[in-house]
């Protein structure tokens, strides 16, 4: 029976795009010259097992390309070549088309034959030309490192001590070849490294009638003679961990048998251990991870959804019929506990950390300076810090078009920057933190900030403010986020269209975040993204209007208070306002927003609830405070449409339907209806 190997593809790229990432990110960390030795050695480990796993799913083309790419990082991991701009250029452009490459197979789309086999000829004189090899033949010796006091009689004449005979034992599991292995592959991997005796041993084959295709029965015994390291023989078998045993002993060549224990007992603090044991870990082996998709994550989510909603139904009912039972009431409050338990444990799982986005960043930053002619350094801080997976899908593209025109628009040529008393070298800094109940990721730069005088030529030469009309910084700003608006010189690639800034706030509002812009001439801009940690589940507190209850966020109350008349005045232009803490605060009068009768129309018989969005304050008047809960978030477009000032629904636990408010929505209704 014929093994269907498709059934491993899904996997296969989805770990190949993974180790692709972690390629780049470890080439832009290579210095030119004398790079990390480590770093290379984890590249080349890289392309090793997406060669490999080419090779064995039959993606010929892939295989053939990483093969070139492999040669090309052998050489830089003997020291024959050393890194240079060109080459770190040419091996990020490698990573770049093995990922379309890989892309293309797995949607079943035709490859860009053209690029690749460009690139390849690139690769391939590079290899030839080997530049830097004549500064590495140069070099001084390392120090002398006192070797150890053993006899050699057995060394042959032309025998070099970087020359070691490696001896492999392989035993494959049952299921090596059912997780797509191969072990002639390894074995012609190994047989490039250097000269290799190989035997097999058939003493668990099985009689035919009990024989199982899809098993392994078959070990093997190998001898390399190479000036490889360990590591690298190591790697031959990586995609086989788990399904094999694997030992690996080296020494130098024709040791007698007296002289390799003498050997391994005369070891000298800096020196080569010349008998080197490495046992692999066996399938049966326990694992730290699995992989789930997310689909079964957000059904699971889906469900205790449902059970908060239930619970606290059950609450409610509780709560009028427990009539003293303190057995009812104590078992209630325990599944209260334990479905709160429950669901902050799923949002745990759907937590990644935000260096999965930040991580799309170096490579950007690298490639745009160099385009754009300017030195910069992007800074990351708090790039473990985690938010939902659903949340950090869709800030990425805001963040992109953030971290370009900071780049592009902020950063300084690097003249300029010396004449204005700056390093040459820009800084652009992605930072992230959480703040509350919500997470802040804050894009920002020290170059020279935005031009308000620009901004302001730019608005009224587009009839977008008055001529006479005076701004405050905030209001300047704003126009930023404007459609169609730039105070680019000259439409580029890379920004200029007014295309951008908008949708990035469109983004974040869709979240249920706001952004903030701020910055100072001649020290740079910052922005403040202010983003929820979940799309799912909500903490707020239920307000009531009327016969309608509402549910307002607890991110984004500040306070809550009952108004004397004397707090409360009248400013034109303004409407009513109330004093509070030094500053005058608007008044929102919810009833008039969604059209509902309220219980009191006089200020000071009601409630205010202070509330924020946006960087500004307002004062929601409602009639009465009923609890704080734990709400699900149902989407008011799919099963509705959009409404301004309400993010989303969720069902009480007497089964009514409350509105979630979105509070900077709100504070944009009430402004339109303040300039109407």
């Amino acid at each position: 029976m014929a093994l269907d190997l498709a059934q491993f593809h899904d996997a296969f790229f989805e770990e190949s795009f993974e180790a692709l990432d972690t390629m780049e990110a470890s080439l832009l960390k290579l210095n030119v010259g004398s790079p990390d030795k480590e770093l290379i050695n984890t590249i080349f480990r890289v392309a090793h097992s997406i060669k490999g796993g080419s090779a064995t799913f039959g993606f010929s083309d892939v295989a053939m390309f990483t093969h070139t790419l492999e040669t090309m990082l052998d050489e830089l991991r003997s020291g024959k070549m050393l890194v240079s701009r060109a080459i770190s250029d040419l091996l990020l452009k490698s990573v770049d088309v093995m990922r379309e490459m890989l892309r293309a197979v797995q949607q079943k789309l035709p490859t860009d034959v053209q690029r690749v086999a460009d690139l390849q000829f690139d690769l391939e004189v590079m290899i030839a030309q080997k530049p830097g090899s004549q500064s590495a033949v140069a070099a001084p010796p390392p120090a002398a490192v006192p070797a150890p006091v053993v006899s050699l009689p057995d060394l042959p004449a032309n025998g070099e001590l970087g020359t070691h005979r490696w001896r492999v034992d392989f035993r494959g599991l049952p299921q090596l070849f059912v997780h797509g292995n191969d072990p002639l592959r390894m074995l012609r991997e190994l047989s490039e490294l250097g000269r290799l005796e190989s035997s097999v041993d058939f003493g668990q084959l099985p009689k035919l009638s009990d024989l199982n295709p899809e098993n392994c029965y078959l070990s093997w015994q190998l001898f390399l003679t190479s000036e490889v390291t360990r590591e690298v023989v190591a790697s031959v078998f990586d995609w086989a961990e788990g399904d094999c045993e694997l030992k690996i002993a080296g020494h130098v060549p024709q040791f007698a048998a007296a002289h390799k224990q003498e050997a391994a007992t005369a070891r000298v603090s800096g020196s080569n251990d010349p008998v080197v044991e490495v046992v692999r870990a066996t399938a049966g082996g326990d694992s730290s991870s699995i992989r789930v998709s997310i689909e079964k994550i957000d059904e699971l989510m889906n469900a205790v959804g449902e059970l908060v909603i239930t619970q606290s139904m059950l609450s409610q009912v509780g709560a009028r019929e427990a009539n003293g039972n303190a057995v009812l009431r104590a078992g209630l409050l325990q599944l209260e506990r334990n479905v709160r338990e429950l669901q902050e444990n799923v949002m745990r799982v759907r937590m990644l950390p935000i260096s999965f986005v930040f991580s799309r960043f170096p490579r950007m930053v690298r490639d745009l300076s160099q385009r754009l002619g300017k030195q910069v350094e992007l800074k990351v801080t708090g790039d473990q810090t985690e938010l939902d997976k659903t949340v950090m899908e869709r800030i990425g593209d805001p963040l992109t078009h953030l971290v370009r025109n900071c780049v592009d628009h902020g950063i300084e040529k690097p003249d300029v920057r010396i004449a204005a008393g700056k390093s040459p070298i820009g800084t652009v800094h992605l930072e992230a933190y959480h703040k509350g109940g919500s997470i802040i990721v804050e894009v920002s730069d020290d170059g020279g900030g935005l031009n308000k005088q620009k901004i302001l030529e730019k608005a009224r030469a587009r009839d977008l403010i008055g001529a006479t009309d005076t701004l405050t910084d905030e209001q300047v700003y704003d126009l930023v986020f404007m459609a169609g608006f730039s105070t680019a010189d000259q439409t580029t690639d890379i920004s200029g269209r007014g295309v951008g800034m908008d949708v990035v706030r469109r983004n974040v509002k869709e979240l249920g975040g706001n952004i903030e812009l701020r910055s100072e001439a001649g020290l740079g801009s910052r922005f403040i993204i202010n983003l929820p940690l979940t799309l799912a589940i909500v903490d707020g507190q239920s307000v009531s209007v009327g016969s309608e209850t509402y549910i307002v966020p607890l991110t984004t109350i500040v306070e809550s208070l009952q108004l004397k008349p004397s707090m409360i005045n009248n400013v034109v232009g303004h409407g009513e306002v109330c004093s509070f803490r030094e500053e005058y605060v608007p008044i929102i009068r919810l009833h008039e927003i969604f059209g509902v009768q309220p219980r009191t129309h006089e200020l000071h018989e009601g409630l205010l609830m202070i509330v924020e969005g946006e960087g500004r304050r307002v004062g929601l008047f409602v009639d009465d405070l009923l609890g704080q809960q734990q709400v699900v978030i149902k989407s008011l477009e799919t099963n509705y449409r959009h409404v301004s000032g309400v993010s989303g629904a969720t069902i009480l636990g007497d089964g009514s339907v409350a509105l979630i408010l979105d509070v900077p929505g709100l504070i944009r209704v009430a402004a339109d209806r303040q300039a109407a």
